[in-house]
């Protein structure tokens, strides 16, 4: 009797055709880990040879998460197709950070959080609740509003150059169909950057002429520790843990196997912390699974981890390939803002359909979005309100990221207990169709 095929998340493909789905997996994902690094050498005020040393780091991470989520060892990793990135409102956050208290206590930052989330990790099913659609949805808009306002001085240099990549992105969002249209930020970048070549717009001059890149153990020096600073990465590391819930159980779902939240997510949480621990020591941020393979492996039907175990080997060898990194650093800044910006409001945008999931007609929830919003934009659109502030209070609440999370978590966590509309009648709540 023939024995019985593997199931399709554990297909082994030849060469030929891992090579290109996998690459397919890392166009999918580049411009992510690109804009990052930008958008914090930026901030830093990073040298182009320290920008290419950190993106070749970067890389080098993305590409070891997409390894160890693949594989799976020790119970860290969920052997599912993912690949990994640097959580994009941690990058504001460990920015926020630098600014504030310096480069090596956002590093700092960066080591306490993933160790917060791997003690917690036993008790995911209690933590987890405390973040549902409505403060998950609250946190992630106010996210992308506090992105686009620290990414928008890097358009503001060149502002002709941001508007074209901008312009090409959402065309290629609109005309293109398919993977293709999940390149559009990477062809907005192409164009952008060609029409840089085209007007003379200068480019960044990243010295050096070796070929092999290696990491650079504590770039800013040795990481400061301090629990307050660190405050508003730890509160993201815990809210991570309902993004992870959702990512894995549709990736679950979409190789077709049967969706085990209790086993996979902790999984992939502690895959994510590892990872993040090896970007508290190179100088980056918080790492977190993407979705952004998810949609690939849908649109291709392609199941197996084995082709994201392939992305994460061309990422390492991008990471550890000096001349890629140069090439990469030395794009102008302003076509990487206009796709910063690009990414950033789609975050927002993702957190307003994380608000449909919740009934607004509910004046509790109504009232937590409202106050997350309040306490997540004012320092954003009033900073000099918490200028007299004592130093602490302008540490958690003068950012607005932290500032939302925690008002949502609470706030949401109060009116679900004594709130006004807890005891209404399950007849008079609304409706909502399975298609909704």
């Amino acid at each position: 009797m023939a024995a019985s095929a593997p199931p399709a998340v554990d297909e082994r493909l030849p060469l030929v055709r891992l090579l290109p789905l996998a690459a397919q997996h890392v166009l999918a994902m580049i411009a992510a880990p690109v804009s990052t690094v930008f958008l914090l050498a930026t901030g830093l005020r990073l040298p182009a040879d320290r920008t290419a040393a950190l993106l070749s780091a970067t890389l080098l991470l993305c590409g070891a998460g997409a390894l160890l989520q693949s594989f799976g060892v020790l119970r860290t990793g969920a052997r599912l197709p993912f690949v990994m990135l640097p959580g994009g409102a941690a990058a504001a956050l460990f920015l926020r950070t630098a600014q504030e208290h310096g480069a090596a206590t956002a590093s700092g930052s960066v080591l306490l959080a993933a160790a917060l989330l791997l003690a917690v990790l036993p008790l995911y099913g209690r933590i987890v609740r405390f973040f549902p659609p409505l403060v998950m949805g609250a946190t992630v808009l106010v996210i992308g509003v506090n992105m686009i306002d620290v990414a928008a001085p890097m358009a503001a240099g060149g502002t002709g150059l941001a508007v074209v990549t901008i312009a090409a992105t959402a065309l290629g969002f609109l005309l293109l169909r398919g993977v293709w249209r999940q390149l559009s930020v990477l062809l907005g970048m192409a164009v952008g950057t060609l029409t840089a070549v085209l007007t003379g717009a200068p480019f960044h001059h990243v010295p050096g002429g070796g070929v092999l890149a290696l990491p650079r153990l504590f770039p800013y020096g040795a990481p400061h520790f301090d629990l307050l600073a660190a405050l508003p990465l730890m509160v993201f590391a815990l809210a991570s843990l309902a993004e992870a819930t959702g990512q894995t159980v549709l990736n679950s779902e979409a190789v077709g196997r049967t969706p085990d939240p209790a086993r996979d997510v902790p999984r992939t949480a502690r895959a994510d912390a590892v990872t993040s621990l090896g970007a508290g020591l190179l100088g980056g941020t918080v790492m977190v699974t993407s979705a952004e393979n998810i949609g690939i492996v849908q649109l291709t039907g392609v199941r197996s981890r084995f082709v994201t175990a392939g992305a994460g080997g061309l990422l390492v060898l991008c990471g550890l390939c000096a001349p890629v990194a140069r090439l990469l650093a030395a794009l102008p800044t302003p076509v990487v803002g206009g796709a910063s910006l690009v990414i950033y409001a789609v975050i927002a945008a993702m957190g307003i359909g994380l608000l449909r999931r919740t009934d607004l007609t509910d004046r509790g929830a109504t009232t937590v979005v409202a106050l997350t919003l309040l306490a997540g934009l004012l320092p954003v659109l009033a900073p000099e309100w918490y200028r007299p502030l004592p130093g602490w209070v302008r540490t958690l609440f003068g950012s607005g990221v932290p500032a939302a999370a925690l008002t949502a978590v609470v706030l949401s966590a109060l009116f679900a207990r004594w709130g006004p509309d807890r005891r209404r009648p399950a007849q008079d709540a609304p409706r909502v169709s399975p298609s909704s």
